[in-house]
């Protein structure tokens, strides 16, 4: 719900913008940092109960769950509501973001533009592979390695998708 909601404010805004560049805006809008960083500035990281392992580990909730929780709301309200009120109340706290969005500068994620680089080039795609993992099954961290041809760069993150992005992002920098 939340990112066809997000979607639908985007081509309400810019109707001439390419599919590719409004996938990305709304990438940069619903991503997981994005959404944790909403959740707190709306005060929602205060309400949030958290169990006896996650209090011990960090005093403040995760990113992730500060996303789902934030998720879980909007869910709720479409559950109560239907979609125009959630939709409503997606575009209520959007609205700042909404605003300062430029389409021109339209962000893509690091292996996304490692990937449009290389093809660029000619040159082989990227392999990713994950070297190691750590920590507990609820507190994991990822060690990914990424590799064109005999270049390889390492990233760390706590989901594989995200130790990827690093990953390509200090390709990014070695190419």
């Amino acid at each position: 719900m939340l990112g066809c909601a997000v979607a639908e404010e985007l081509y309400a805004r810019f109707p001439r913008l390419s599919e590719g560049k409004l996938t990305r805006l709304r990438a940069s809008l619903v991503r997981e940092e994005a959404l944790a960083e909403l959740a707190r500035e709306l005060g929602l990281a205060s309400l949030v109960r958290l169990g006896e392992g996650e209090l011990a580990a960090a005093a403040e909730p995760r990113a992730s769950i500060l996303a789902d929780a934030l998720e879980a709301v909007f869910g709720a309200i479409f559950i109560d509501g239907g979609y125009d009120p959630a939709r409503t109340a997606v575009r209520v706290a959007f609205a700042r973001r909404f605003d300062a969005l430029d389409p021109d500068r339209a962000a893509k994620d690091a292996k996304t533009e490692l990937q449009e680089k290389l093809q660029a080039a000619h040159r082989p795609l990227p392999a990713y592979r994950v070297l190691s993992v750590h920590g507990a099954a609820h507190r994991q961290s990822f060690d990914v390695e990424c590799a064109v041809g005999d270049i390889t760069s390492r990233g760390t993150g706590s989901s594989r998708q995200r130790a990827e992005q690093e990953a390509a992002r200090a390709m990014l920098e070695k190419l």
